[in-house]
């Protein structure tokens, strides 16, 4: 015998033996107690089962959690028959309960048959009637207080909370699955594995369809509107559209102006869409079938974006440059020129002979070339501000490129010319940092005391020599002394609360130089600046918000003493302003300025449900100037133009909107207004799929015909409005003194014939009488409202100052 054969007879015969050796040792097993505890002996049998893979006790913890997670959506389904007429409600009541019921029968026999407790949850939720024990709180999981008010309810509103409260409950059921299965070892148990799928499955499908039907429920004539491209239903009210015009030639895809998603082509053996989908319909079964579409939508390569103001003179960006238009004595807007210098985003600000213009995609080209850059490092690549001289308004020529390591998302104009004739712009950049071979001096590691995150850019332009124009400073306003980081770090802030980005970049600050304060919506943290030097801007406060997604853009009001941020959460081009979705995401944060401190006061949400199929979310805005009040109309992508009054800063309250359908009645498609600004006494919105739109606010109970004619007659400094750099603005006496005496008759702080006598010193021109000046102090010496003591204060002086008072 070779020894290669011995060898493998050897230890063939050793492993024949081994379970007969093994039977014949004598082992102890043992398990050690805690410090101070004993040992405790353990079978064979004992510490298999302790060893058990099959299931974990994140498992157990969630059928268990599940079971009176489900009970409760049955407890809500019960309520729905006696107090809800709606067919399709009580049937999704009806599938909810079954569902359910079945699920937890599952549940409890998994439970049962590996020997474990499995809770009655009847027995449970009896126990917590009578006071016995707690009940159980999990996500998406309605209070007792809620499950009390759902159960007093009948009719509409009580299918406005059922459906809220069972959304939020399904949602819930979502989370703990993803709970779940974020547990190591977690659902390895294959009849675990497939309920935990078959619950992420089933209750999504349920929350779409009982959020379309609580999109339903609304009243509010935006709700409803018909899709279309040029055709879209529209809903107005207290304002109303007087121009809409199309992009420039050139600046959309004449075979695909609405940027849709094609079709995939058929193959030969493909089913007919159209012909299944009827088939479906007559037989009852199911929604009809969508035709098969690409993946992607085309890029923003043609979106229009931003937009700046200077005399009768408008410039609108695009991603594939900007366009300008002549506003005329009307202020309606007659295209004359389309600039193509693509890059993207192509915000741009206008100060003088210049316009400066924000360039973030890497495809940006130094020579505005539509060729775009395709090396990973080029020198043709331009990612930053470019500076345009605009003498000729029409025929724009490019004078100065400012790089910068992250390109420029959005920029504000800080100061200047001034008497050294330059400019100081503030840059923010949010993309990724570029290679220091193809700029250098950026350094893309987060943790380098050199990373070109965490600060902005603080630019130089000589007026008399863009070419010169630089950097001169990337603050570290983030920062704390040494530490260029100390703001969000990212990450969600608890249970139920939103995953905001960390604060590495800001994406806009709006500078109002008149107050020396700016306020930067930081991506993590709305942060206040003191910007006295304009050089060297200082952060005096900063504020976070759980309900942020992303920090995006801020406005304050006239007299700085209030700023309004916004949050884009979804980016711009997701549906966040569902009937389904949170009141305080993708909003309005409200804060006061109390000296240098940021003391929030509400959030403001668009009040209309939008559909699946339009991007919504808070975005661009402006104040409209109404002395004595603070008002904001504002851009929410396809959620259309709201005009919300925030004078109250803890109760905003929407005065007049504009809105449209959907692009389209099938695709999601990224459209809607980009901006909405109040220039020369009318509305202007950027329409990022169909082109500029032009609107005028009509007299109602909520803002009077002086009141408005009051915002025409603002007066802003240098007939300029660029979106990120406010003006302080005034008023003429006489039109404020109409105004506000509008405002005091409307609070019962004046009555009709105390109103008369005032208009007819305003509109008259005569001088103010001691007895009106007496009238007024004694009003303000009673009234016990610091903003109608503020407001008769005003009317007072604008009175006085009339003919020399």
């Amino acid at each position: 015998m070779t020894l290669r054969r011995i060898a493998l007879a050897s230890s063939t015969a050793i492993a024949l033996s081994l379970p007969s050796l093994a039977q014949a040792q004598d082992v102890t097993i043992v398990q050690p107690g805690a410090v101070g505890e004993e040992t405790t002996a353990l079978s064979a049998d004992e510490a298999i089962k302790l060893a058990d893979a099959s299931y974990t006790e994140d498992d157990v913890a969630f059928m268990r959690g599940m079971i009176h997670h489900h009970h409760q959506a049955q407890l809500m389904a019960a309520l729905a028959e006696d107090r809800t007429n709606r067919p399709e409600l009580i049937e999704a009541a009806g599938r909810i309960d079954a569902s359910q019921g079945d699920e937890i029968a599952f549940m409890r026999t998994w439970l049962t048959d590996r020997g474990l407790k499995a809770p009655d949850p009847a027995m449970h939720a009896q126990h917590v009637a009578m006071g016995h024990m707690e009940e159980m709180t999990m996500p998406g999981m309605a209070t007792k207080e809620q499950m009390a008010e759902l159960a007093t309810l009948s009719g509409v509103a009580f299918d406005r909370m059922f459906l809220r409260l069972m959304i939020a409950h399904h949602e819930g059921a979502l989370r703990m699955v993803e709970d779940l299965l974020d547990q190591p070892g977690s659902a390895y148990d294959p009849a675990l594995a497939d309920f935990a799928a078959d619950v992420r499955n089933e209750q999504q499908a349920e929350i779409d369809r009982m959020a379309r039907l609580l999109d339903s429920l609304s009243d509010d004539p935006r709700a409803t509107l018909a899709a279309g491209f040029r055709d879209a239903g529209e809903a107005a009210w207290n304002m109303q559209l007087v121009s809409a015009q199309p992009k420039a030639p050139g600046f959309f895809d004449p075979e695909n102006p609405a940027g849709l998603r094609p079709e995939k082509p058929k193959s030969p053996d493909s089913e007919d869409v159209e012909e299944v989908a009827e088939a479906d319909e007559e037989a009852g079964e199911g929604d009809a079938r969508e035709p098969s579409l690409v993946e992607r939508a085309p890029l923003f390569s043609f979106s229009n974006t931003d937009m700046a103001f200077q005399d009768r003179t408008l410039f609108v960006g695009n991603y594939h440059g900007f366009q300008v238009y002549d506003l005329g004595d009307d202020g309606i807007p007659t295209l004359r020129a389309a600039v193509v210098c693509p890059g993207g985003q192509g915000d741009v600000s206008a100060v003088g002979n210049l316009l400066i213009m924000s360039v973030e995609q890497t495809r940006g080209r130094k020579d505005c070339g539509t060729q775009g850059v395709r090396e990973d490092v080029s020198d043709e690549r331009f990612r930053g501000v470019r500076i345009f001289d605009i003498s000729d308004p029409y025929r724009p020529k490019q004078v100065g490129q400012v790089q910068t390591c992250r390109g420029s998302h959005t920029h504000s104009v800080v100061s200047g010319p001034g008497e050294d004739n330059t400019l100081v712009i503030y840059n923010s950049g949010t993309s990724f940092v570029r290679d220091d071979e193809e700029l250098a001096g950026c350094n893309s590691d987060y943790a380098a005391a050199d990373t070109s995150y965490f600060s902005i850019d603080v630019i130089e332009v000589p007026v008399d020599n863009p070419a010169a124009a630089r950097i001169v400073d990337s603050p570290r306003v983030f920062g704390i002394d040494d530490k260029v980081a100390s703001l969000w770090p990212g990450g969600d802030h608890g249970d139920d609360t939103q995953d905001t980005r960390r604060t590495d970049q800001c994406h806009d600050i709006t500078v109002f130089p008149a107050k020396n304060i700016a306020a930067g919506a930081c991506s993590g943290n709305g942060i206040l600046l003191d910007i006295t030097n304009p050089r060297a801007p200082k952060r005096i406060d900063s504020v976070t918000d759980d309900g942020f997604a992303y920090w995006h853009s801020a406005t304050f009001n006239n007299d700085g003493t209030k700023v309004m941020y916004t949050d884009e959460w979804g980016g711009g081009g997701r549906p966040r302003c569902r009937a389904k979705d949170k009141r305080n995401w993708g909003a309005d944060a409200i804060y006061d300025i109390d000296g240098t401190e940021l003391v929030y006061r509400s959030h403001y949400k668009l009040p209309a449900p939008q559909t699946e199929k339009e991007n919504c979310v808070a975005h661009n805005g402006s104040i409209i100037p109404v002395p004595g009040r603070d008002i904001y109309v504002q851009a929410w992508y396809q959620g259309g133009i709201s005009v919300v009054d925030f004078t109250d800063s803890a109760n905003p309250v929407e005065i007049a909107y504009f809105d449209r359908g959907p692009v389209d009645e099938k695709q999601l498609i990224t459209g809607g207004y980009w901006s909405a600004y109040w220039y020369g006494g009318k509305i202007y919105g950027t329409e990022i799929a169909r082109g500029l739109d032009v609107f005028e606010l009509a007299p109602s109970e909520h803002l009077s015909a002086a009141e408005i004619a009051a915002a025409k007659a603002a007066i802003y400094e240098d007939d300029r409005f660029n979106p990120q750099q406010q003006t302080e603005v005034t008023w003429p006496a006489e039109v404020m003194a109409l105004a506000l005496i509008d405002q005091l008759v409307r609070a019962e702080a004046l009555n009709p014939a105390e109103a008369a006598m005032l208009k007819v010193v305003a509109e008259e021109g005569r001088p103010f009488s001691v007895v009106g000046a007496g009238m007024i102090a004694k009003k303000i010496a009673e009234t016990a409202d610091p903003a109608q003591a503020a407001q008769l204060g005003a009317l007072r002086e604008a009175l006085t100052s009339m003919n020399g008072g």
